[in-house]
């Protein structure tokens, strides 16, 4: 089964062909999808050939094919992993039970709910960045924004199978919302709001796909422990085409940390921006933004919602069937920091009610690692003196219990004055913005990089750094 039948007008690996019911609705979703795509997709390059990488198998060795593909045909499928044979169920109430493998009626709406929350940041990233290739600072930049765009896109694909397949008209109607919701409209805008902020230059991108996409990596990861086994092999897959849109935004990041280094380095009163770079100071100002909206996407610390979902198996926790022996979580807290009488005080929490708070756990050591790496990168640079940092999980907050407070960027409680007063220090300005914004020229030579952007040690699937990524005579 791991093996994708290209031949089929949708390709899979689920032997679509056998469901003709099924098949018939996907079919009629599917000229939707593309008018969607076309519509607010990639606007920029959008039928060139570029240099794209295809899953043809879900294995784990040699799953995927490089080659050149005009977007509007690339094939778009539903991929699962192979069914494991005796997997039971990892966490929760019916932990050691036989996964399931058609939803139950007492969870149909809520499970159906999860999968619409997760579907819809699918296409939201791609319409945030559908303009992002006019201003690319590279042809190999503009090659991993493509790629994972077609990636989201096909994401998107695998969350509208499992509604189609298992929720009847319900799922339909849902599939069709998707598509007419816009990431940034006024009327009708995505779910989740970091999903509705402007992604309109490459600092963002590169922040974008760093931290948010994270965030989907550790919630593609808990749904890859559900006991819907469908949903689980469905997010195993996702995890490894989504990989490479972390790698996209970590390197990413890099190279424009290691350039700010060596323009002020060059500079004569060391600052990057003197020799048109990005300074440190701004960057750690779009690690402090993005970074505490992805962490918002968690979810409150505290809720009962995550307790059901962990509690139903519909969730686990990042690795639950590998790194955990004990998967009830029941009788067991942990301490929640929570504000009282403007205090910041350890509260007892029992467990099931934290889900939320341990998988962004998880996600911030997970940053961390990453930060830790950036900051390696700028000691081989020379810079021995400033370090690129996150802030507490508590800074800047919109969702959750820390909303309705103001925190400095250590997590230490603090007036709204006193947080307005730091504003400018802690998050970008407009100025940084239009000054960031204002080096977003496109370099569309073979090799060549934006000066604000070091060049890739390597080159994609072992290909040469000036490799023609994006055929932009096509």
């Amino acid at each position: 089964m791991s093996h994708i039948d290209y031949d089929e007008r949708i390709p899979n690996n689920v032997n679509l062909s056998s469901d003709k019911r099924l098949l018939k609705a996907l079919e009629k979703w599917q000229p939707a999808y593309l008018s969607w795509w076309n519509d607010v997709g990639p606007q920029v390059f959008s039928t060139n050939e570029i240099y794209l990488r295809t899953a043809i198998s879900t294995d784990a060795g040699g799953w995927a094919n490089y080659g050149f593909v005009r977007m509007p045909e690339y094939r778009w499928g539903i991929f699962l992993n192979d069914k494991e044979e005796g997997r039971t169920i990892p966490a929760g109430d019916h932990a050691g039970k036989p996964v399931w493998d058609e939803v139950p009626g007492e969870y149909r709406n809520t499970l159906k709910r999860i999968i619409v929350v997760q579907a819809d940041t699918e296409p939201a990233s791609v319409e945030q960045q559908r303009y992002l290739a006019s201003t690319a600072p590279s042809l190999y930049d503009a090659r991993n924004l493509f790629q994972v765009n077609v990636e989201e896109g096909r994401h998107l694909w695998a969350m509208v199978y499992l509604l189609q397949a298992y929720f009847g008209r319900d799922g339909r109607d849902e599939a069709d919302e998707l598509l007419a919701r816009r990431a940034g409209d006024a009327d009708k805008p995505r779910i989740l709001d970091a999903f509705n902020q402007p992604c309109t230059d490459w600092l963002t991108f590169h922040c974008f796909t760093c931290f948010t996409d994270r965030d989907g990596k550790y919630q593609l990861g808990a749904l890859a422990e559900s006991a819907f086994d469908p949903l689980a092999r469905t997010c195993k897959f996702m995890l490894t085409e989504e990989a490479h849109h972390l790698f996209v935004g970590e390197s990413g990041m890099e190279r424009i940390i290691r350039r700010s280094a060596q323009l002020a380095r060059e500079s004569s009163n060391g600052d990057a921006r003197e020799l048109g770079g990005i300074d440190l100071t701004t960057i750690q100002k779009y690690v402090n933004y993005w970074f505490s909206y992805s962490i918002d996407l968690f979810g409150s610390e505290v809720s009962t919602n995550a307790a059901d979902f962990f509690a139903s198996g519909l969730k686990g926790r990042w690795r639950e069937a590998k790194d955990y022996d004990e998967h009830s979580a029941l009788g067991q807290t942990r301490d929640i920091w929570e504000v009282k009488d403007g205090l910041l005080v350890a509260e007892q929490v029992a467990l099931r009610n934290a889900m939320n708070e341990e998988l962004r756990d998880q996600y911030a050591k997970d940053c961390q690692r990453v930060v830790n790496r950036w900051n390696a990168a700028l000691q081989d640079e020379g810079v021995t003196d400033i370090e690129i940092t996150l802030p507490s999980t508590r800074f800047h907050r919109r969702q959750g219990i820390y909303a309705s407070h103001h925190f400095d960027r250590e997590g230490k409680i603090i007036t709204e004055a006193q947080f307005e007063a730091m504003r400018d220090h802690w998050l970008p300005t407009q100025a940084d913005r239009d000054y960031v914004q204002s080096l977003m020229k496109p370099v569309l030579e073979p090799g060549k990089f934006a000066n604000y952007i070091a060049a890739p040690r390597r080159g994609i699937n072992r290909q040469e750094v000036d490799f023609e990524y994006v055929r932009t005579d096509g």
